[in-house]
């Protein structure tokens, strides 16, 4: 079973596995670096890791088009259902369900998570996915480097999706600490290059990546994939 993992921009990612295409923080109108539009894209699931604007994004929008299912915390799934979104599942840190195109728990996230409105967003999350033939797919979203990244590693990490950043989220420094935590099989980058104030080098990043851990680290430009 082929998994392809897309990276729209900033920290927005598709994943396609098992005939099911996932969402994850759907920022397309306004992110000045995306690849398609809020009304290219047609997901089974959306998958939302904390409140800000710029990872709910389009969520609403493109949940009400196509009937995705949204998936959150509670306090975003209530949310999201009372801006009309039909169908949403209520998840929260540190638990994990079998949905059908894998089993998916929420992890850890060092960050803020009000909405948009002002709403309680409740605790950010990144996403730890086993597909269904046991891939480890480890996105991490909008978050700081914490110590439990280990915890996360021993479940054996075939792919860590990161930001690099910095200002909002780790910075290559800890990122590359993140990467020696988690011990993934391949690393890609994301979050930088959105705006000037989190601009990085990701080439630099990779090479020190590269050459002080053994995993291996795929660039993506916007709108590229990457095949498990």
């Amino acid at each position: 079973m082929t998994t392809r993992l897309t990276w729209y921009g900033h920290a927005t990612l598709g994943l396609e596995t098992d005939g099911y295409k996932l969402l994850i923080d759907p920022f397309f109108t306004g992110n000045p670096v995306a690849s398609a539009t809020a009304d290219e894209v047609e997901p089974n699931y959306i998958l939302v890791s904390h409140g800000h604007g710029d990872h709910v994004g389009d969520a609403v929008a493109i949940a009400r088009r196509t009937g995705a299912t949204a998936i959150a915390n509670a306090e975003i799934a209530s949310w999201l259902a009372g801006q009309g979104v039909e169908k949403t599942h209520a998840q929260h840190l540190g638990g994990g369900y079998q949905h059908p195109f894998g089993y998916l728990k929420l992890t850890l996230a060092l960050h803020g998570s009000a909405l948009p409105d002002g709403s309680n967003g409740g605790n950010p999350a990144g996403f730890l996915l086993t597909t269904n033939d046991g891939k480890k797919i480890y996105m991490a979203q909008d978050t700081g480097l914490f110590g439990d990244m280990s915890l996360i590693g021993d479940e054996g990490i075939d792919l860590a999706v990161l930001p690099i950043g910095d200002n909002f989220t780790m910075g290559p420094a800890d990122a590359l600490k993140a990467v020696k935590f988690l011990r993934p099989k391949t690393v890609i980058p994301m979050h930088y290059n959105t705006w000037d104030l989190i601009a990085q080098n990701p080439t630099s990043w990779a090479d020190e990546v590269q050459s002080e851990t053994n995993a291996k680290v795929v660039l993506l430009s916007a709108g590229e994939s990457f095949e498990l």
